[in-house]
């Protein structure tokens, strides 16, 4: 059962999180982002790789909260 629920978790925070992930940069440049008044001096590739991770543990989280209150009786 763990199984199933992390997979009801993960795969449509993924999704989401991918999706999230484009429409996010579609309209910001990584170049052009500030962090407390100073540039962000990191790679673009960095950049996409750890905004991906923070959209897909917060959509994540969501999931996780949905399945574990579906599972409540």
């Amino acid at each position: 059962m763990l199984k199933q629920n992390l997979m009801w978790v993960a795969w449509p925070a993924f999704l989401a999180a991918a999706v999230l992930e484009m429409l996010v940069f579609a309209f910001i440049d990584p170049s052009e982002l500030h962090w407390r008044n100073q540039p962000v001096t990191w790679s673009a590739q960095a950049v996409y790789t750890l905004s991906f991770f923070i959209f897909w543990l917060v959509a994540m989280l969501a999931s996780g909260l949905a399945v574990l209150l579906a599972s409540r009786d």
